[in-house]
């Protein structure tokens, strides 16, 4: 059975100043910004149950990135090994971790963070915590 209109609506608080782009084409769904720009509308005609469970998802996707704009975020990385240590530091003047040892490999891994604010280590006993 097809629902004829599905339609949800998610506020834009007055704090949100920022963008954020996200493509949602793939997904048959109609979005429109109403009250000058303060609510998304998105709305699905003759949708299946899968379309309106895509309804949803996309809601949450639109919350998320509103949350992210508002309170910010934090990502943690954790090297844990059981045997093979692996070796982590900092390089670069925090611009990005340095692996050695991973797959017990004689490869040195560098990964380049770009925009990075704040960043942690944390040693814990067979473990590595960086707060990024």
């Amino acid at each position: 059975m097809k629902t004829i209109l599905a339609s949800e609506t998610v506020e834009i608080p007055e704090e949100v100043t920022g963008t954020l782009t996200r493509n949602f084409k793939h997904l048959n769904l109609d979005f429109q910004l109403r009250e000058g720009g303060r609510r998304l509308k998105l709305d699905a005609w003759f949708g299946t149950r899968r379309t309106m469970a895509v309804i949803r998802t996309a809601i949450s996707h639109v919350r998320n990135l509103i949350t992210g704009l508002t309170k910010g975020f934090c990502y943690k990385m954790r090297f844990v090994y059981a045997h093979f240590p692996i070796n982590a530091s900092i390089i670069a003047a925090n611009r990005g971790i340095e692996i050695r040892n991973f797959l017990v490999g004689k490869k040195k891994l560098g990964v380049d963070l770009l925009t990075l604010r704040s960043f942690e280590q944390f040693i814990i006993k067979y473990e590595h915590e960086y707060f990024l």
